[in-house]
């Protein structure tokens, strides 16, 4: 019992709850903004392949990084200009993107490193102290710089958009799309730029979850962006509560990781890896109908 509250606890939960909290953020962007964003799975893979490669070339770890994250924007924005321009329907254009993303990056793995698996292994970040002891690994889950820039983006998340003439137009965008185009704003051009944002915030998470494992893996994002999606709409599209939805699933997959090791001679280590699957589909069917969705989210105006 001692081992589920302790620093070994902590410092799992954060360090996988960071993409899941990334992808929500992008997510919030992109609905708030009235685009239905079912792609973030493809934008965290795509991120986290990018990532990898481009660290892999460079030897550098901080053009890794800056590469994943100006991939998924990139990403996004495509998603946003096929929605807005080319009016095609977002759930489909979405599920496109993340057909797109999975084929892709076993095409580019091939192709690059002669594998259908795994990339070769990064050095990505190494700071703190090397000790497996709990005080340890919390040190280098909290100056882990990714980690610090996803810490960033979930506390500006909700100050850019309740305190910024920025955040207020993309909840407009949003909410009434028509009253902003009433008043001469692009619609478009607003969306386009919280999906930018939106790309970003979730290409973080890609490459936080292919640096902690030091290299891209097919298919590594397994479901992250759609639990992501979940907890936005588990949270009424509010991002301080989409976070502490992505805190509570790391927390529940950092407790299978504990117990399973508690439990590894006996059956109960198997079944306690169902555990935060088990939870989101609990807390998704009390929470269905309940969240208040932007008012404008899917609908379409000609700007």
């Amino acid at each position: 019992m001692s081992a589920v509250f302790s620093l070994t606890m902590l410092a799992e939960t954060l360090r996988i709850s960071a993409p899941y909290v990334c992808a929500a953020m992008g997510g919030i962007w992109a609905e708030r903004s009235g685009i239905v964003q079912i792609g973030l799975e493809g934008v965290l893979l795509t991120s986290a392949f990018t990532g990898v490669a481009v660290a892999h070339a460079t030897n550098s770890a901080v053009a890794g990084m800056l590469a994943g994250v100006l991939a998924g924007a990139l990403l996004s924005l495509g998603h946003a200009l096929l929605v807005e321009r080319a009016k095609v329907h977002a759930m489909v254009s979405g599920i496109a993107l993340n057909l797109l993303a999975f084929a892709a990056t076993r095409l580019a793995l091939r192709a690059l490193y002669d594998s259908a698996s795994n990339s070769p292994g990064i050095e990505g970040f190494r700071f703190g102290p090397v000790g497996a002891d709990g005080a340890s690994l919390l040190a280098r889950v909290l100056l882990d710089p990714v980690s610090l820039a996803a810490i960033a983006i979930t506390v500006a998340t909700p100050w850019f958009l309740y305190k910024t003439r920025f955040g207020l137009r993309v909840r407009a965008a949003g909410e009434n799309p028509e009253a902003v185009a009433s008043v001469g704003l692009s619609v478009t051009r607003i969306r386009c730029l919280a999906l930018l944002v939106s790309g970003a915030a979730c290409g973080l998470g890609g490459v936080h979850l292919a640096f902690d494992q030091h290299r891209f893996e097919s298919g590594m994002s397994n479901g992250r962006g759609f639990i992501a999606l979940a907890a936005v709409v588990v949270s009424g599209w509010r991002a301080g509560y989409a976070a502490l939805a992505c805190l509570a699933f790391g927390a529940l997959e950092a407790l299978q990781i504990v117990l399973q090791d508690t439990l590894r001679s006996s059956r109960g280590g198997d079944l306690v890896q169902l555990l935060p699957y088990v939870a989101t589909l609990i807390v998704l069917g009390f929470a269905a109908g309940r969240g208040a969705a932007p008012k404008g989210l899917g609908k379409s105006v000609g700007d």
